[in-house]
């Protein structure tokens, strides 16, 4: 199965304000932002891309930007069900006013249990997000093949509860996950399971290929001898 290369977008303006974007329309990254987006070719040069997918919210496509202009030819998609958490009344608030809301507390160490007001559960946020992933490796496994390699540029929290699915952990764990702005997370599906390569990386990528360690599904005992 496909690796997949999960991109965080880059810093945005709702990120150094402390505000909960959510779906918030018009949100765009800030100048250290379109820096790390500007980075973005540099740090995957070493590695060849089937497509990008990404989030339909704007700062996501400003992230990916850069990466289209290095790659004119590389196909991008934009997929609905990688889009930010819709947090409903919390959209827009502050995250220190919302520090002392109940429900914050539920978010942090009860996850599975969180509904927002008039948005969606944490579930059904990782339920979408994890479908998408299965559906794009079936497909770029498909249309490029077992050992291909594609990026999927979406949101903290989406990011976090794909990684928790593929480590098999309960969404209830996955806060202990953390992926900054801009930082890029490697899943390697195979038939027995999936491998996490990468973890909220945010330097360079060269030792990061589509074919390796575990790519017929066995662990290495040991460890291994990672990338050559």
């Amino acid at each position: 199965m496909p690796t997949l290369l999960l991109i965080r977008h880059g810093r945005s303006s709702a990120n150094t304000t402390g505000v909960l974007a959510g779906r918030t329309p018009g949100v765009a990254l800030d100048e250290r932002g379109l820096e790390q987006a500007a980075g973005l070719p540099a740090r995957l040069a070493d590695i060849v891309l089937a497509a990008v997918v990404t989030s339909p919210l704007q700062r996501c496509r400003e992230t990916v930007g850069p990466l289209r202009a290095a790659r004119p030819e590389l196909p991008v998609h934009t997929e609905d069900r990688i889009a930010e958490c819709d947090y409903g009344q919390w959209t827009g608030r502050k995250l220190a006013e919302l520090a002392d809301d109940p429900l914050m507390a539920v978010v942090q160490s009860h996850p599975s249990a969180a509904v927002f007001p008039g948005g969606e559960s944490m579930r059904a946020m990782q339920a979408r997000a994890v479908d998408a992933v299965r559906d794009w490796n079936d497909r770029i496994a498909g249309e490029h093949g077992e050992d291909a390699a594609y990026a999927m540029c979406s949101h903290g929290d989406i990011i976090k509860a794909i990684v928790a699915d593929a480590l098999g952990l309960h969404l209830d764990l996955f806060q202990r996950i953390t992926a900054d702005p801009c930082s890029v997370t490697a899943i390697r599906w195979t038939p027995q399971r999936p491998f996490l390569l990468r973890l909220g990386d945010t330097g360079t990528l060269a030792g990061l290929a589509p074919a390796g360690s575990g790519a017929r599904g066995a662990a290495d005992v040991g460890g291994g001898a990672g990338a050559s």
